[in-house]
């Protein structure tokens, strides 16, 4: 299945350059012309990454980022754009929990490279949350040998000296 991926941007050149760059990437994207039209399309399907310009003409995308992250950690990865951007506004939106910052005129490789990367790491995060299911502080052990190596290596864990087993 697609990964599907939500522009958020009032400016249409951008929406439609953006789309288009990562429809040939392979993706399913859907675009926003404001904060209220990204808005509803969330509430109708979550996608798996947001690109989300910061300055719109009615909502800001740092309000939004902000309504977001009130839910606790952000349901998907959001990438900031700005054509002003300042290091205050990169600073304010990674700290409430934007996974990169983009400078516009947006650069093609990084665009590509960035959205990659991101849903890599969601990707990665998924595989170990579902790998970390068994409890990971103590070894899986089946044999006897194996319990009893353990066994003694727990008592011998808090000796200062050098043991060899």
């Amino acid at each position: 299945m697609k990964q599907h991926i939500l522009v958020i941007d009032d400016e249409p050149d951008i929406r439609e350059t953006v789309r288009d760059i990562l429809e040939d990437e392979g993706y399913l994207v859907s675009v926003a012309e404001n904060a209220e039209d990204g808005r509803r399309q969330l509430r109708e399907r979550l996608p798996d990454l947001v690109l989300l310009d910061i300055w719109m003409p009615d909502v800001d995308g740092i309000t939004l980022l902000k309504e977001w992250a009130e839910t606790g950690d952000l349901p998907f990865p959001v990438m900031t754009m700005s054509g002003h951007g300042t290091v205050e506004t990169a600073v304010e939106a990674t700290r409430l929990g934007a996974y990169d910052f983009l400078e516009k005129p947006l650069r093609l490789i990084q665009v590509r490279t960035s959205v990659r990367n991101a849903l890599e790491k969601v990707s990665l995060k998924k595989q170990l949350n579902r790998t970390s299911l068994v409890d990971s502080s103590s070894p899986v052990i089946v044999s006897s040998t194996m319990k009893q190596l353990y066994s003694q290596a727990s008592k011998l864990a808090n000796v200062k000296e050098t043991v060899v087993i």
